[in-house]
């Protein structure tokens, strides 16, 4: 099984809110992470995304980005969302698309740090684009522990 289809399974079964969201996990390539959601079932009273959708879809996907990581060093540990900041800069009015960028810099320093401590944050940005402009603008900070 592909890393994409272990982490859309791991989403589904755990987290139950990205079933009901549709989302689906677009692409991953070790440093991006990509996953999609269809506006219907996150639509609002204007048509549009619904805010909780576009928050729930981007800290989503700083965990998945962080899941799929340590699945790569064989580590497997609890990952929560401790803080965040979002930012609704344009309405979305079609399916989702969150993104997660991995700074390799910073995670090494990440996994050291866990490595050393078994506990560890990192600090993760997630944009949603509408028509190739930001929509959305994320950052989580996650805490990643034993």
């Amino acid at each position: 099984m592909t890393p994409a289809a272990v982490l859309q399974r791991t989403l589904h079964d755990e987290i139950p809110l990205s079933q009901a969201m549709g989302i689906r996990v677009a692409a991953y390539d070790g440093t991006s992470l990509k996953l999609t959601a269809p506006l219907a079932p996150n639509i609002n009273h204007k048509s549009t995304a619904f805010g909780g959708s576009l928050y729930s879809l981007a800290v989503l996907c700083g965990w998945g980005m962080l899941y799929l990581k340590l699945a790569e060093a064989a580590l497997h540990k609890h990952i929560v969302i401790q803080q965040s900041n979002i930012r609704y800069l344009l309405p979305v009015d079609h399916d989702m698309q969150a993104e997660c960028h991995l700074d390799e810099a910073a995670f090494q320093r990440f996994m050291r740090t866990l490595r050393k401590h078994d506990r560890a944050r990192l600090a993760l940005d997630v944009v949603i684009k509408h028509h190739g402009r930001p929509a959305v603008e994320f950052s989580g900070r996650y805490v990643v522990h034993g």
